[in-house]
């Protein structure tokens, strides 16, 4: 049990050295037997199994060790290779994708600047705005009071203006009077000595 056991974990040392392989100085074999191993990223049971291997399939041995080894499997490297080029391919898009992404940041960042800019005038306007506003008020409501009061001494200055022309109307009235009376009693006076 323990031998199997460690022939085990070789050959899972085996298969994982070869996935991680770079294949330089790489040594074709072959598995023997009719068993199934399984390849992991890693050099423990703990790592992660990445493929299950049956006897007979080519391996390339890039590290060969007591219970693991360094493998790599021939048409696993071909998918990682055609993988590399994707990856190498949509590095560049995304690439791309990211000085397009940058460009428009700078843009954006500009045109938040503007803006802030922008609202920091508009606020400081709003605030002068404001102290007009309040002052246009306060000079409305002292016009308003001073019209009020020119309102009130015109319609004084007419009721004087009023009663002057009526006490100059009474005295020239009771001049008028007073002098028809002197005429009348005057004229009267004279015909009385041709009666006589």
């Amino acid at each position: 049990m323990n031998f199997l056991f460690k022939h085990f974990r070789c050959c899972g040392l085996l298969l994982l050295l070869c996935l991680l392989a770079t294949g330089v100085g790489a040594e074709t074999m072959y598995v023997s037997d009719m068993l199934k191993l399984t390849l992991r990223t890693g050099p423990s049971t703990e790592n992660k199994i990445l493929a299950v291997i049956e006897s007979g399939q080519q391996l390339a041995l890039l590290e060969p060790g007591r219970e693991w080894s360094r493998v790599r499997l021939p048409a696993q490297h071909k998918n990682l290779t055609v993988q590399a080029a994707e990856l190498l391919e949509e590095n560049k898009e995304l690439k791309a994708e990211n000085e397009k992404l940058r460009a428009e940041f700078e843009t954006n960042a500009k045109e938040m600047h503007k803006t802030r800019t922008d609202y920091e005038a508009l606020k400081a306007e709003a605030a002068e705005f404001l102290t007009l506003k309040s002052k246009y008020e306060s000079a409305a409501t002292r016009l308003a009071e001073q019209t009020a009061r020119v309102q009130k001494l015109e319609e004084q200055l007419g009721e004087l203006e009023m009663s002057s022309y009526i006490k100059w109307f009474l005295a020239g009235s009771g001049v008028l009077i007073v002098g028809f009376l002197i005429g009348f009693s005057t004229k009267r006076q004279r015909r009385r000595p041709a009666l006589v």
